[in-house]
């Protein structure tokens, strides 16, 4: 006979299954195709270094690895999130068990948040954000087990995992902050006076400290990638537009859940010996909201403790037999809503059939950056075009003599476009490319040889400061493509008036 412990471990484990399942099905069945920043992610890893202009370096690591066994098709890079995001479900399932979770609570936290749309979303490609849910609430979960148990040795473990996270992404450093104010301001402050938790500062330091040692050699490249991104691409965004946003990709019904959550951790006599964990999200929310231009998005993967807290409460206050109906008043219009929504959040629809849903409940598409828009989301749309781009360069480039092709570059304006131009040049002929967007900046040619460069979209005026021929050459057109990356002239310059070396030292785009 299973004990009421192990009923509840295969309860987890079932509903992580059934993520990994759910997530090969949707990506074998209904993917439409590479995102812009897989196309990068993959340049990245075909330049192996300590870091990157808008990233740290593990998640590009992985890939790398993960390439060389397994390739890096469609479907063997994608692999990664399911797997990933299935053993974050699992963790957020153990989680809800040690705050005194029981079934119920279980299968709201973990099924609830398994279905809201920024999960869904994040965890549909290769990005260094799938990486970042596991890591924050792993780190949530061994503070816990340190406040639970008073084993100093977690902290150790803890020291590691936030130092992966940071090599991960630096949003990590709220995840600290977060721990260390928990810490600070409950009874666990009494850990300050041992060794353990400045072990585990130094810890985290020294894994992180490699793409510190970038930066330095790099004129602080990311913090000048943050400084562009936060006055120029999210510009607009204001403290409203951050709360407003988080309710909405986490799914709007789930503050029935999360609400309760933050007055689980501070507000209830009976877990307040939790509130340290509670503070891990107070504080990413408080210096994301003083920051004043954070996306929404920022502070999702904290929201996980949250649905662990909320859902423990929702079961404890459907304990009592007259107040049974609370689960079930709760969670299945959540679930619902979330099953609603979820073909927003990853492609289980064709393009036709989305914008014909998406009318139909009254959505307008969106694009957090601003963009003009094709009736698809700027996520969905940045998943079209990029082979047809290829393919349409490839006949601009065998239009030239073998002589000259030989001395041809491309000049792609994002990495988007230069990731793609990359990785579909083992399926047809294409030049090396030149882009001064982000890491391709630093990655480019130095050789003096080239003559002539094809060029992607602009106006033939622009380009006569750098050549003295320019030729219109090509045209590319793709459906469902970004506006700004289709209906684009493919031009042929010569004769450059600046060496290429010289033209990078006024293009460089770090945003």
């Amino acid at each position: 006979m299973k004990t009421e412990r192990q009923k509840l471990f295969t309860l987890v484990f079932s509903i992580s299954l059934i993520n990994l399942l759910i997530y090969l099905v949707t990506q074998i069945f209904f993917s439409y195709g590479m995102f812009r920043d897989e196309y990068y992610y993959l340049a990245c890893a075909n330049r192996i270094a300590l870091g990157y202009v808008d990233h740290p370096p593990l998640s590009i690591y992985v890939l790398t690895v993960w390439k060389l066994l397994f390739g890096d098709s469609l479907i063997a890079i994608r692999f990664v999130p399911a797997i990933i995001s299935s053993v974050t479900i699992f963790i957020l399932g153990l989680f809800t068990l040690q705050l005194g979770g029981k079934k119920i609570a279980v299968i709201i936290a973990m099924l609830v948040f398994m279905l809201s749309p920024i999960f869904l979303g994040m965890n549909t490609i290769y990005s260094m954000n799938t990486f970042d849910f596991f890591f924050w609430i792993l780190s949530a979960y061994l503070f816990l087990r340190i406040i639970q148990t008073e084993n100093k040795q977690y902290w150790i473990w803890l020291g590691v995992v936030l130092g992966l996270g940071l090599l991960n992404k630096t949003s990590v450093f709220w995840l600290g902050a977060g721990i260390l104010v928990g810490t600070l301001f409950t009874p666990s402050r009494k850990d300050l006076k041992t060794k353990y938790p400045y072990l585990a500062f130094i810890i985290a330091l020294l894994i992180f400290s490699p793409y510190i040692i970038w930066n330095i050699t790099h004129d602080f490249a990311h913090l000048e990638f943050m400084r562009n991104a936060a006055a120029r691409k999210y510009g607009g965004l204001t403290p409203i537009s951050f709360i407003m946003d988080q309710i909405l990709i986490l799914n709007p019904l789930s503050i029935l859940i999360w609400l309760p959550g933050i007055i689980f951790y501070f507000f209830k006599k009976d877990s307040k010996q939790y509130r340290a964990i509670g503070f891990i999200w107070l504080t990413t929310f408080l210096i994301l909201l003083i920051n004043g231009h954070s996306k929404g998005e920022y502070i999702s993967a904290a929201y996980q403790i949250l649905f662990a807290g909320g859902a423990v409460m929702i079961e404890k206050l459907s304990a009592a037999p007259k107040r049974f109906w609370i689960k079930y008043l709760v969670a299945i219009p959540v679930v619902v809503i979330g099953v609603s929504l979820s073909p927003f959040a990853r492609p289980l629809l064709s393009p036709e059939t989305f914008i014909r849903y998406q009318s139909a409940i009254g959505l307008a598409p969106s694009s957090n950056e601003g963009h003009e828009l094709v009736g698809l989301p700027q996520f969905y749309s940045d998943m079209f075009g990029w082979e047809e781009l290829a393919k349409n360069v490839s006949k601009v480039y065998q239009s030239l003599s073998k002589e000259e092709r030989e001395k041809t570059l491309v000049y792609c304006s994002n990495y988007g476009k230069a990731g793609a131009i990359e990785y579909y040049s083992k399926k047809y002929p294409l030049p090396k490319v030149i882009c001064p967007h982000n890491s391709y900046w630093y990655w480019w040619p130095t050789d003096k040889s080239f003559t002539t460069i094809i060029i992607i979209g602009g106006e033939i005026e622009e380009h006569l400061e750098s050549l003295n021929e320019v030729l219109e050459a090509g045209y590319h057109k793709t459906k469902y493509a970004m506006p700004y990356e289709n209906n684009q002239t493919i031009f042929i310059g010569r004769g450059l008036k600046r060496s290429v070396s010289e033209i990078r030292k006024g293009v460089k785009v770090f945003i």
